[in-house]
């Protein structure tokens, strides 16, 4: 299962981009909500969350998104939840997504270590470990990492996580659907 964390003060459409894209693709996503079912992000947007955290149990997660945004990147940090999805995740080698400063939340527990990433500005001291990339590049894959720098490159983001785990070609089919260049 693919799993997208939403805490409080999430970047709306960092999260919701790429859900969008995902369920379009066909892929089963289930958004957890840390804190609660109902999360509101940071511009004052409520989602309802498919479970709460408390019901979030995955020993073998497909993939663990993160979205951006403050101060839901530094509730998404403190969560034991999360920490355990994301081990998990590291554990069965699945896919770590992050972007704008949640990239942090990976980065300060070493899974960014030898990778190359991208973060929102300001937030590259956390990425312990992790190559910067170039100056310009939005969203990276490196293995089974996939980092993104914020809000503007979340349809960007998004594509690349439906190709990373349905291919290239389905990302590519997406993107003519929805006029995306």
């Amino acid at each position: 299962m693919i799993y997208l964390f939403l805490a409080h003060g999430f970047e709306e459409v960092e999260a919701l981009a790429p859900l969008d894209l995902l369920r379009r693709a066909g892929l089963p996503v289930t958004t957890v909500g840390i804190g609660g079912d109902v999360i509101v992000g940071a511009h004052g947007i409520p989602v309802q969350a498919d479970i709460p955290e408390t019901l979030y149990r995955d020993a073998k997660p497909e993939m663990v998104i993160l979205p951006g945004g403050m101060p839901g990147a530094r509730h998404l940090d403190e969560s034991r939840t999360v920490e355990a999805a994301l081990h998990a995740a590291a554990a069965s080698n699945a896919y770590m997504a992050a972007i704008c400063a949640a990239p942090m939340v990976l980065g300060k527990r070493g899974y960014l270590e030898g990778k190359t990433a991208v973060c929102y500005p300001g937030f590259e001291e956390h990425l312990k470990g992790a190559k910067l990339a170039p100056k310009g590049v939005r969203v990276i894959t490196d293995g089974k990492v996939i980092t993104a720098a914020g809000m503007g490159a979340a349809i960007e983001f998004g594509l690349s996580l439906v190709a990373a785990l349905k291919g290239p070609d389905a990302a590519e089919e997406l993107c003519r659907v929805i006029l995306a260049d």
